[in-house]
């Protein structure tokens, strides 16, 4: 791109910014956010802390480091970890937030002791292929999924693996396990969902193929819906309980989704692979707006949401891990007696010289006209 567009583009944004804090009361909302965290490499992951105002961020050289973060304070670098030798690709705490497990391309499996930085226990060859995915399944239970589609559950304890299955030929992305720990939902490149019972070692249901890949999952609705992100840039919608096939779906745009985070029960944020990050309506579906961006054109690849639920971490290509304030998000709804544009408006995007300027559109247009139920005023179970 010319400099010459490039300048364009930052002064059309910087208008649309202008426009949108005439309509919407923004102030503060800049500063409310800690300052970004830089790196020297590609950061692949993060993960806040559940409690405190901790990140723990996993770079592609496998590097992991803690940060304490603030809106008033310099963050502060507590921890470095060096066990993996390859990517670092999940992060996840423990519920007390006394432990942090991470898995690496390397096919290894750790466990740190977040207060002392100690290992606490390591799996070196806990797969025959690259980990993809990690889930918590309990205080000592793990479950990974790997690039050639086999899941296994570990039991920290002793280092071994109680269940192991292969239901997917492709690679697990993402997993999510329901409330009682009994059932882990397994999303897959291959483009299906598949419930894995943990108690009865068996796989309970996969769903039908999709067109296209299926790549990051979270609960909504009070965990009566499953939104699951996927590689065409629509939200496939599954009602808890019935994964043959999807109940909803909701095209998001043209970019794969490949991270979510929820907000409230009806809103969530998106990342997509042009560096954007979007709030999103669920159930009635909109496309809230546009709540940040990362320099470049590529994925995010990861979202979190801090332990005091005011902003949400985000990770790119571009060495970097950002915050966004997201309170406004909380208090925002769809009027329901408007039906989704077919051709909506163009987003308000974010501006690069405000790199913290929140909901640069927080405004009820579709990115497209969704599929399905996408437009009801109830968010019912019926399929």
């Amino acid at each position: 791109m010319s400099e010459i567009t490039e300048e364009k583009r930052l002064r059309q944004n910087k208008e649309r910014i202008w426009r949108f804090q005439k309509n919407f009361n923004t102030t503060g909302l800049v500063n409310d956010c800690p300052k970004d965290l830089q790196f020297d490499d590609l950061v692949t992951t993060i993960q806040c802390h559940p409690i405190e105002n901790i990140i723990a961020c996993g770079n592609i050289g496998g590097d992991i480091f803690l940060h304490s973060f603030s809106n008033t304070e310099d963050n502060k670098e507590l921890h470095k970890f060096i066990h993996h030798k390859k990517a670092c690709r999940v992060l996840r705490f423990s519920e007390d937030g006394r432990r942090l497990f991470s898995v690496s391309k390397d096919r290894s499996l750790y466990c740190v002791d977040v207060e002392t930085g100690k290992l606490k226990k390591k799996i070196k060859k806990a797969h025959e292929s690259p980990i993809y995915s990690m889930v918590l399944t309990g205080d000592t239970f793990v479950a990974t999924g790997d690039d050639e589609g086999v899941l296994k559950v570990w039991d920290m304890r002793t280092k071994n693996a109680t269940m192991e299955m292969k239901e997917c030929d492709d690679f697990i992305s993402d997993m999510v396990v329901e409330d009682n720990k009994k059932i882990i939902l397994a999303a897959s490149g291959e483009g299906t969902l598949t419930a894995f019972n943990i108690r009865r070692k068996r796989m309970d249901c996969q769903s039908e193929l999709f067109d296209s890949e299926l790549l990051c999952l979270t609960k909504m609705k009070g965990g009566r819906k499953l939104v699951c992100g996927t590689g065409e840039g629509v939200l496939n919608v599954f009602n808890w309980g019935q994964w043959g096939n999807i109940s909803d779906r909701f095209p998001c745009g043209d970019t794969q989704v490949d991270s979510l985070v929820p907000i409230t029960d009806d809103v969530l944020c998106i990342g997509t692979n042009d560096g954007f990050i979007k709030a999103v309506h669920v159930l009635p579906n909109r496309v809230l707006g546009i709540v940040g961006q990362h320099e470049g054109d590529f994925p995010v690849e990861s979202l979190c949401m801090t332990a005091d639920n005011m902003c949400i971490a985000s990770c790119s290509h571009d060495q970097r891990v950002k915050f966004w304030n997201i309170e406004e998000l909380k208090s925002q709804t769809v009027d329901t007696s408007k039906k989704a544009v077919k051709k909506a408006k163009t987003l308000v995007k974010f501006s690069k010289a405000k790199k913290n300027d929140f909901f640069s559109g927080l405004v009820e247009t579709n990115a497209e006209q969704n599929d399905g139920n996408s437009d009801e005023d109830s968010d019912d179970d019926s399929d």
